[in-house]
Protein backbone atom coordinates (compact mmCIF):
# COMPACT_ATOMS: atom_id res chain seq x y z
CA UNK A 1 0.00 0.00 0.00
CA UNK A 2 1.27 3.46 -0.88
CA UNK A 3 1.84 5.61 2.18
CA UNK A 4 0.62 9.21 2.25
CA UNK A 5 2.37 12.13 3.98
CA UNK A 6 1.25 15.67 4.70
CA UNK A 7 3.88 18.24 3.72
CA UNK A 8 3.20 21.98 3.91
CA UNK A 9 -0.43 21.95 2.81
CA UNK A 10 -0.45 18.91 0.52
CA UNK A 11 -1.14 15.19 0.93
CA UNK A 12 1.46 13.35 -1.14
CA UNK A 13 2.76 9.86 -1.73
CA UNK A 14 5.80 9.47 0.47
CA UNK A 15 7.97 8.67 -2.55
CA UNK A 16 7.02 12.01 -4.07
CA UNK A 17 7.08 14.11 -0.88
CA UNK A 18 10.00 16.36 -0.03
CA UNK A 19 11.19 19.60 1.52
CA UNK A 20 13.69 22.22 0.40
CA UNK A 21 17.40 21.46 0.60
CA UNK A 22 17.62 24.74 2.53
CA UNK A 23 15.10 23.65 5.14
CA UNK A 24 16.55 24.50 8.54
CA UNK A 25 15.61 21.12 9.92
CA UNK A 26 17.93 19.56 7.34
CA UNK A 27 20.66 22.21 7.64
CA UNK A 28 20.70 22.84 11.42
CA UNK A 29 18.32 20.34 13.10
CA UNK A 30 16.33 23.53 13.81
CA UNK A 31 13.04 21.88 14.58
CA UNK A 32 11.03 19.70 16.95
CA UNK A 33 8.89 16.61 16.64
CA UNK A 34 6.38 14.30 18.30
CA UNK A 35 5.57 10.60 17.98
CA UNK A 36 2.19 9.34 19.16
CA UNK A 37 0.74 5.84 19.41
CA UNK A 38 -2.39 4.74 17.55
CA UNK A 39 -4.16 1.79 19.13
CA UNK A 40 -7.45 0.12 18.18
CA UNK A 41 -8.41 3.14 16.09
CA UNK A 42 -7.67 5.71 18.79
CA UNK A 43 -4.85 8.23 19.15
CA UNK A 44 -3.30 7.73 22.59
CA UNK A 45 -2.63 10.75 24.83
CA UNK A 46 -2.99 13.25 21.99
CA UNK A 47 -3.57 16.26 24.26
CA UNK A 48 -0.39 15.67 26.23
CA UNK A 49 1.63 15.17 23.04
CA UNK A 50 0.33 18.43 21.56
CA UNK A 51 0.96 20.24 24.85
CA UNK A 52 4.57 19.03 24.75
CA UNK A 53 4.86 20.08 21.11
CA UNK A 54 3.73 23.58 22.09
CA UNK A 55 6.32 23.63 24.88
CA UNK A 56 9.12 22.49 22.56
CA UNK A 57 8.16 25.14 19.99
CA UNK A 58 8.12 27.80 22.70
CA UNK A 59 11.55 26.75 23.97
CA UNK A 60 13.09 27.19 20.52
CA UNK A 61 11.11 30.41 19.94
CA UNK A 62 9.03 29.12 17.04
CA UNK A 63 5.31 29.84 16.70
CA UNK A 64 2.94 26.90 16.07
CA UNK A 65 2.39 26.37 12.33
CA UNK A 66 -1.40 26.53 12.71
CA UNK A 67 -4.20 26.23 15.26
CA UNK A 68 -4.45 23.04 17.30
CA UNK A 69 -7.84 22.26 15.76
CA UNK A 70 -6.39 22.46 12.25
CA UNK A 71 -3.39 20.33 13.23
CA UNK A 72 -5.61 17.64 14.72
CA UNK A 73 -7.62 17.60 11.51
CA UNK A 74 -4.45 16.98 9.47
CA UNK A 75 -3.29 14.25 11.86
CA UNK A 76 -6.62 12.46 11.52
CA UNK A 77 -6.52 12.75 7.73
CA UNK A 78 -3.00 11.29 7.52
CA UNK A 79 -3.94 8.37 9.76
CA UNK A 80 -7.11 7.66 7.79
CA UNK A 81 -5.41 7.93 4.40
CA UNK A 82 -2.82 5.40 5.56
CA UNK A 83 -5.48 3.08 7.05
CA UNK A 84 -3.63 2.81 10.35
CA UNK A 85 -5.54 1.40 13.31
CA UNK A 86 -2.50 0.20 15.27
CA UNK A 87 0.74 2.06 14.80
CA UNK A 88 2.04 5.58 15.22
CA UNK A 89 2.05 9.01 13.67
CA UNK A 90 5.06 11.29 13.44
CA UNK A 91 4.97 15.07 13.07
CA UNK A 92 7.86 17.47 12.65
CA UNK A 93 7.93 21.26 12.66
CA UNK A 94 11.01 23.18 11.53
CA UNK A 95 11.82 26.87 11.18
CA UNK A 96 11.31 26.56 7.45
CA UNK A 97 13.43 27.06 4.35
CA UNK A 98 15.74 30.07 4.01
CA UNK A 99 19.21 30.96 2.78
CA UNK A 100 21.71 29.27 5.08
CA UNK A 101 22.57 31.47 8.05
CA UNK A 102 22.81 30.51 11.71
CA UNK A 103 20.55 33.33 12.92
CA UNK A 104 16.78 33.03 12.58
CA UNK A 105 15.44 33.74 9.08
CA UNK A 106 13.13 36.64 8.29
CA UNK A 107 9.93 36.75 10.33
CA UNK A 108 7.77 36.00 7.27
CA UNK A 109 9.49 32.62 6.70
CA UNK A 110 6.88 29.88 6.90
CA UNK A 111 7.57 26.87 9.13
CA UNK A 112 7.74 23.40 7.60
CA UNK A 113 5.19 20.87 8.84
CA UNK A 114 5.41 17.16 8.01
CA UNK A 115 3.01 14.48 9.31
CA UNK A 116 3.32 10.76 8.53
CA UNK A 117 1.73 7.59 9.88
CA UNK A 118 2.62 3.91 9.76
CA UNK A 119 1.63 0.57 11.18
CA UNK A 120 3.75 -1.13 13.82
CA UNK A 121 4.65 -4.82 14.09
CA UNK A 122 2.31 -6.18 16.78
CA UNK A 123 4.06 -9.55 16.81
CA UNK A 124 7.45 -7.93 17.45
CA UNK A 125 6.05 -5.81 20.29
CA UNK A 126 4.42 -8.87 21.86
CA UNK A 127 7.69 -10.82 21.60
CA UNK A 128 9.64 -8.04 23.33
CA UNK A 129 7.08 -7.97 26.14
CA UNK A 130 7.25 -11.75 26.53
CA UNK A 131 11.00 -12.24 26.19
CA UNK A 132 12.34 -8.86 27.32
CA UNK A 133 15.08 -6.84 25.68
CA UNK A 134 18.76 -6.23 26.30
CA UNK A 135 20.43 -2.87 26.85
CA UNK A 136 23.89 -1.37 27.11
CA UNK A 137 25.07 1.72 28.97
CA UNK A 138 26.78 4.65 27.24
CA UNK A 139 28.25 7.90 28.60
CA UNK A 140 25.88 10.88 28.60
CA UNK A 141 27.22 13.15 25.85
CA UNK A 142 24.16 15.09 24.70
CA UNK A 143 23.47 18.81 24.99
CA UNK A 144 21.94 20.07 28.22
CA UNK A 145 18.43 20.70 26.84
CA UNK A 146 17.25 17.16 26.14
CA UNK A 147 13.94 18.20 27.72
CA UNK A 148 13.16 19.80 24.33
CA UNK A 149 12.05 17.19 21.80
CA UNK A 150 14.34 18.45 19.06
CA UNK A 151 15.20 16.65 15.83
CA UNK A 152 18.92 16.90 16.74
CA UNK A 153 19.36 13.19 17.56
CA UNK A 154 22.83 12.27 16.29
CA UNK A 155 24.04 11.14 19.72
CA UNK A 156 20.94 8.96 20.08
CA UNK A 157 21.50 7.45 16.63
CA UNK A 158 25.09 6.53 17.47
CA UNK A 159 24.04 5.12 20.86
CA UNK A 160 21.34 2.94 19.27
CA UNK A 161 23.84 1.71 16.69
CA UNK A 162 26.27 0.79 19.48
CA UNK A 163 23.45 -1.15 21.12
CA UNK A 164 22.63 -2.98 17.89
CA UNK A 165 26.26 -3.94 17.35
CA UNK A 166 26.37 -5.28 20.92
CA UNK A 167 23.30 -7.44 20.33
CA UNK A 168 21.04 -5.14 22.38
CA UNK A 169 17.92 -3.11 21.59
CA UNK A 170 18.43 0.02 23.71
CA UNK A 171 21.29 2.21 24.95
CA UNK A 172 20.96 3.77 28.40
CA UNK A 173 22.77 7.04 29.09
CA UNK A 174 24.76 7.42 32.30
CA UNK A 175 25.92 10.81 33.61
CA UNK A 176 29.32 11.67 35.07
CA UNK A 177 28.09 10.77 38.57
CA UNK A 178 27.29 7.25 37.46
CA UNK A 179 23.52 7.85 37.52
CA UNK A 180 21.12 6.75 34.82
CA UNK A 181 19.50 9.55 32.82
CA UNK A 182 17.34 7.87 30.15
CA UNK A 183 17.45 5.61 27.13
CA UNK A 184 18.38 6.72 23.63
CA UNK A 185 14.65 6.81 22.80
CA UNK A 186 12.99 5.89 26.10
CA UNK A 187 12.60 6.69 29.79
CA UNK A 188 14.07 4.14 32.20
CA UNK A 189 12.40 2.68 35.31
CA UNK A 190 13.45 0.23 37.99
CA UNK A 191 11.77 -1.67 40.75
CA UNK A 192 14.57 -1.48 43.29
CA UNK A 193 15.66 -4.19 45.74
CA UNK A 194 13.19 -2.81 48.30
CA UNK A 195 10.27 -3.00 45.87
CA UNK A 196 10.03 0.74 45.14
CA UNK A 197 9.19 1.86 41.58
CA UNK A 198 11.71 4.54 40.66
CA UNK A 199 12.51 6.85 37.76
CA UNK A 200 14.72 9.89 37.41
CA UNK A 201 13.06 13.29 38.05
CA UNK A 202 12.05 15.00 34.80
CA UNK A 203 14.50 17.89 34.93
CA UNK A 204 16.60 19.19 32.04
CA UNK A 205 18.56 15.91 32.14
CA UNK A 206 15.76 13.87 30.53
CA UNK A 207 12.75 14.26 28.27
CA UNK A 208 9.45 14.35 30.13
CA UNK A 209 7.98 11.36 28.33
CA UNK A 210 4.25 11.36 27.72
CA UNK A 211 4.05 7.63 28.40
CA UNK A 212 6.10 8.31 31.52
CA UNK A 213 3.52 10.87 32.66
CA UNK A 214 0.52 8.65 31.94
CA UNK A 215 2.26 5.75 33.66
CA UNK A 216 2.13 7.80 36.85
CA UNK A 217 -1.66 7.93 36.48
CA UNK A 218 -1.69 4.18 35.84
CA UNK A 219 0.40 3.53 38.94
CA UNK A 220 -2.04 5.51 41.07
CA UNK A 221 -4.96 3.49 39.70
CA UNK A 222 -3.38 0.11 40.40
CA UNK A 223 -1.93 1.10 43.76
CA UNK A 224 1.76 1.55 42.96
CA UNK A 225 3.83 4.34 44.47
CA UNK A 226 6.46 6.04 42.32
CA UNK A 227 9.66 7.63 43.59
CA UNK A 228 11.10 10.27 41.29
CA UNK A 229 14.64 9.70 42.49
CA UNK A 230 17.83 9.16 40.53
CA UNK A 231 19.51 5.76 40.60
CA UNK A 232 22.94 4.48 39.69
CA UNK A 233 24.01 1.77 37.31
CA UNK A 234 24.68 -0.40 40.36
CA UNK A 235 21.10 0.19 41.56
CA UNK A 236 19.84 -0.82 38.14
CA UNK A 237 21.88 -4.01 37.99
CA UNK A 238 20.64 -4.99 41.46
CA UNK A 239 16.99 -4.16 40.73
CA UNK A 240 14.08 -6.57 40.82
CA UNK A 241 12.92 -5.19 37.48
CA UNK A 242 14.12 -2.76 34.83
CA UNK A 243 11.83 -1.53 32.07
CA UNK A 244 11.62 1.28 29.54
CA UNK A 245 8.76 3.43 28.27
CA UNK A 246 8.03 5.40 25.12
CA UNK A 247 5.03 6.00 22.85
CA UNK A 248 5.17 2.48 21.41
CA UNK A 249 7.26 0.88 24.18
CA UNK A 250 4.92 0.69 27.15
CA UNK A 251 6.82 -1.13 29.83
CA UNK A 252 9.27 -3.12 27.68
CA UNK A 253 11.10 -5.29 30.24
CA UNK A 254 14.90 -5.14 30.21
CA UNK A 255 16.32 -8.54 31.17
CA UNK A 256 20.04 -7.75 30.81
CA UNK A 257 22.24 -4.63 30.90
CA UNK A 258 25.85 -4.73 29.67
CA UNK A 259 25.63 -8.50 29.72
CA UNK A 260 24.53 -8.61 33.39
CA UNK A 261 21.26 -10.45 33.98
CA UNK A 262 18.55 -8.45 35.77
CA UNK A 263 16.97 -10.45 38.63
CA UNK A 264 16.08 -13.91 37.26
CA UNK A 265 16.45 -12.86 33.63
CA UNK A 266 12.71 -12.86 32.92
CA UNK A 267 10.20 -9.99 32.54
CA UNK A 268 8.72 -8.89 35.87
CA UNK A 269 5.16 -8.52 37.08
CA UNK A 270 5.17 -4.74 37.65
CA UNK A 271 5.79 -3.90 33.99
CA UNK A 272 3.11 -6.40 32.99
CA UNK A 273 0.51 -4.87 35.33
CA UNK A 274 1.29 -1.42 33.94
CA UNK A 275 0.93 -2.58 30.34
CA UNK A 276 -2.37 -4.26 31.06
CA UNK A 277 -3.86 -1.14 32.67
CA UNK A 278 -2.28 1.52 30.44
CA UNK A 279 -4.78 1.79 27.57
CA UNK A 280 -7.75 2.01 29.92
CA UNK A 281 -6.18 4.99 31.75
CA UNK A 282 -4.67 6.87 28.80
CA UNK A 283 -6.61 9.53 26.91
CA UNK A 284 -8.15 8.10 23.73
CA UNK A 285 -9.05 10.30 20.76
CA UNK A 286 -11.07 8.67 17.99
CA UNK A 287 -9.45 8.84 14.58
Amino acid sequence: MTRIAYVNGAYLRTGEAGVSIEDRGFQFADGVYEVCEIRHGYIVDLTRHLDRLDRSLSEIRLAPPMSRKALVGIIRQVIRRNHVRNGLFYMQVTRGAARRDHVFPAAHTLPTLVVTAKRTDAALIARKNTDGIRAITVPENRWDRVDIKTVGLLSNVLARQDAKEAGAQEAIYVDTDGKVTEGAATNVWIVDRHGALRTRPADHGILRGITRTTLQDVATKIGLEIEERAFTVEDMLAAREVFITAATSIGFPVVAVDGHTIANGHPGSTAQKIREAFFDVAEKTLI
